[in-house]
């Protein structure tokens, strides 16, 4: 299975390293774990819901903050994008192909399912001029900030 090479100390006192013990006994328990290992190996991406943590870069221009996540293979109508002044909720659903056994995959890193992911912004934003753009895989949403310094005169009427 794999070769355990001597210490220079168990050549000379011909004892056994206790560790060495302990790591071919480690390394039997994981081969005869593989698929278990397998799959907590792929535990990481879902939450305990069961859902998938989608992954974002968000970062800020001097007018906007922007939110860019991949979306590559799921279909605009498959994800749904809910904006409040504070906050941003991306959730969505990637269909993959079930053709191929479980058995059958040396590495299933690719997740398919469900995912969500909310995230608090730095600042308030203006809803209604918010925009999600995909291209290529790339969703790019655009959410303008609200300018709080910018103060409005209203006129006073008279009834």
């Amino acid at each position: 299975m794999f070769e355990n090479k001597k210490s220079f100390f168990e050549k000379l006192t011909g004892s056994l390293n206790p560790s060495a013990i302990e790591s071919e006994e480690r390394e039997i328990e994981m081969s005869a774990n593989k698929k278990e290992r397998v799959k907590e190996a792929n535990d990481w991406m879902e939450e305990d819901n069961g859902e998938g943590q989608l992954t974002v870069d968000v970062y800020q221009t001097p007018e906007d903050i922007i939110i860019q996540t991949m979306v590559a293979g799921v279909k605009p109508e498959d994800l749904n994008i809910s904006i409040n002044r504070d906050m941003v909720t991306i959730k969505g659903r990637r269909e993959g192909s079930r053709s191929v056994k479980d058995d059958n995959y040396f590495f299933k890193e690719l997740y398919w399912g469900s995912f969500s992911r909310t995230i608090l912004l730095p600042q308030e934003i203006d809803v209604d001029a918010s925009e999600a753009l995909e291209k290529h895989g790339l969703l790019t949403i655009r959410l303008p900030k609200l300018n709080k310094e910018k103060t409005t005169k209203i006129r006073v009427k008279s009834l």
